[in-house]
């Protein structure tokens, strides 16, 4: 298709559970299964963008890529902005994939999944989102819930996004994964912008790429991966992938 990089946004400050992306899973750090798991995607060349020398120490010793980024970036994408330009710097890459680093579980294919829908050149950012099939999750307001047209099958355009239950009334509700595959061209607009309104009041980034007129396109899959934010969800984590619980 084009030259494409993905990039894995790692922090260590995570208030909720620090030391985050070295966090022991079946006896290697997370980092390193999300790593594996992008490079599983076959798109192009996986890049740790890493705010720590230890998470670059480890992803290196799995035979791995990682770039040491600045520790006080606000946002995982300003992060990967900066780790572009250092591994980029002649803007041969063309589409760029943001994967968290605190997804161990996600499939390579839905990675793969939401690049194909930048294939429609009317696609400026593509996304996932599943079907919510739990019923608290649709008034939890830490499930990010994304209302869209489909447009084709398994496939919307966005509209909104939003930690309200919506939209209203009987049908499905999706759950935003938040993976993005940005155009370059994209992602340059989308940093140049200054956070909207929406995105400050619903506290959601993407909101200023679709308050400035930019498309955004959802790919839907089957399951949501797992995101490891707390000790809890670190033990399932384990749990599902093995190792100590």
């Amino acid at each position: 298709m084009t030259e494409i990089l993905v990039l894995i946004p790692a922090r260590m400050t995570s208030t909720r559970l620090p030391g985050k992306p070295l966090a022991e899973i079946a006896g290697e750090p997370m980092i390193v299964h999300v790593l594996r798991r992008a490079q599983a995607a076959k798109l192009g060349p996986v890049i740790v963008a890493a705010d720590s020398q230890d998470v670059v120490a480890a992803v290196e010793k799995a035979g791995g890529r990682a770039v040491l980024t600045r520790a006080d970036h606000p946002s995982g994408s300003d992060r990967i902005v900066e780790a572009l330009q250092l591994v980029d710097p002649e803007r041969t890459v063309e589409v760029v994939v943001n994967v968290q680093g605190d997804l161990p579980t996600i499939a390579p294919y839905h990675i793969r999944a939401a690049v194909r829908l930048l294939e429609d050149n009317a696609v400026d950012i593509a996304t996932l989102a599943a079907t919510i099939t739990k019923d608290a999750e649709r008034t939890d307001p830490n499930v990010v819930k994304v209302v869209g047209s489909p447009c084709a099958p398994s496939r919307l355009r966005a509209l909104y996004f939003t930690r309200a239950s919506a939209p209203y009334g009987p049908g499905p509700l999706y759950h935003h994964i938040g993976l993005y595959a940005f155009r370059r061209a994209a992602l340059d607009r989308f940093m140049a912008l200054a956070p909207s309104a929406l995105e400050q009041r619903e506290k959601l980034e993407q909101l200023r790429a679709i308050e400035a007129g930019m498309r955004i396109d959802v790919a839907l899959v089957e399951t949501v991966p797992l995101g490891v934010d707390t000790p809890e969800d670190l033990a399932t984590a384990r749990s599902l992938l093995g190792g100590r619980p």
